[in-house]
């Protein structure tokens, strides 16, 4: 342990002597997020909807299939309640709840008040908004062409002018379909990786480009304990970064705060460990601090771009979402906006935590058997 305490004393104090290196660690963030925050664009290309259909009629049906027919909607799952609907919602599986109740095809022909009700999932804000003015486009268009064709079909028989379907949008987790609320908790992944993957990238080959890696390899640490020293000091600043973007969140920006702030916190350990073990790799196969900083710049604007920060990974091609999978940014926005949004716990979030684990065992073991210790 003294060993490792020596190590943390002198990364430190490397750290904090490095006058350039300061804005960095503690401007950077506060900046990152107060820009990035408002730089977004969307745009709807599919989403999955249950249908809690009460009704079972004809009509039911046919609006399904007219929902579906415009290539924006793909029907997920037909319930009978609302509950198993909003748990479906709660575990992310599908952007919007269609409740039809009993009655709606008997209201529906004979001119009296129909009503649907659409739940919309607005932790996206804009999207959320995009779905709502789909919906009320198909629906009404549905409503018109149904009228005709009763019209047509009954010729001799007045048919009663039904009037509009009533809709009732609910947005859940992000009523005012702000999407400043939806792109903050994806901001606050990107502030922390990025000091993660860059400062842990740089270190080792900072060390041989001053010639101090010479006078750490002919002493006996050993390569575990010498990982630990590069890794656990910027494991501490990413997670105080943190704390001061959350901070931020939260009074700057009124972002809620439904769930646990220590899920968050273990979970964001996990995740600063990924990626700071990834730059410790990257630190080990290059040999000066540039094509160091090359290599995590690229992986960097690769795993933003794949990770649902701007894009939806839902609207991504096939093999993009495929990808995703390896990213380990995608699953830490996706936790960050289930846990502060959704208020989400555990059970929800329990297999991502678990992929996060495997990939920083995985990295570390990795880190440790490439750093080779000569003297030469």
């Amino acid at each position: 342990m003294n060993t490792i305490r020596f190590l943390l004393e002198k990364e430190f104090l490397q750290i904090f002597r490095n006058k350039s290196m300061l804005p960095i660690l503690f401007l950077m963030p506060v900046v990152q997020l107060l820009v990035l925050s408002f730089a977004a664009t969307y745009e709807l290309k599919e989403v999955d909807f249950v249908m809690v259909d009460q009704d079972r009629s004809e009509v039911s049906r046919q609006l399904a299939a007219e929902f579906q027919s415009t290539g924006y909607f793909t029907l997920h799952d037909v319930v009978s309640n609302m509950e198993e609907a909003k748990q479906m919602m709660d575990a992310g599986k599908v952007g919007m709840i269609m409740h039809l109740p009993p009655g709606l095809s008997s209201d529906f022909y004979s001119g009296q008040h129909a009503s649907i009700q659409l739940s919309v999932d607005a932790v996206d804000g804009t999207q959320a908004g995009l779905i709502q003015s789909y919906s009320a486009s198909i629906i009404n268009d549905f409503n018109q062409q149904h009228r005709a064709d009763l019209e047509m079909s009954l010729p001799n028989k007045p048919v009663h002018q039904a009037k509009t379907i009533n809709l009732v949008p609910q947005n859940w987790y992000n009523p005012e379909l702000d999407y400043i609320t939806f792109m903050v908790p994806g901001i606050l992944v990107v502030l922390v990786s990025m000091i993660g993957l860059f400062l842990s990238g740089m270190n080792i080959v900072r060390e041989q480009e001053i010639g101090t890696i010479e006078q750490l390899n002919v002493t006996p640490i050993t390569k575990t304990q010498f990982m630990i020293g590069k890794l656990l000091p910027f494991w501490v600043i990413g997670m105080f970064d943190l704390l001061i973007g959350l901070a931020l969140a939260r009074y700057g920006f009124d972002i809620p705060f439904l769930g646990s702030l220590a899920t968050i916190l273990v979970v964001a350990g996990i995740f600063l460990i990924v990626v700071q073990a990834l730059g410790l790799f990257i630190s080990t196969v290059t040999g000066t601090q540039q094509q160091a900083m090359f290599i995590a710049w690229f992986m960097m604007v690769i795993f933003i771009l794949l990770g649902g920060l701007f894009t939806p990974i839902e609207s991504m091609p096939g093999w993009a979402q495929d990808l995703t999978l390896a990213n380990p940014v995608a699953y830490f926005i996706r936790i960050m906006r289930m846990v502060l949004l959704k208020g989400a716990g555990w059970e929800e979030i329990a297999w991502m935590v678990l992929v996060l684990s495997g990939f920083a065992s995985l990295l570390l073991l990795l880190s440790i058997n490439r750093y080779k210790k000569t003297a030469g």
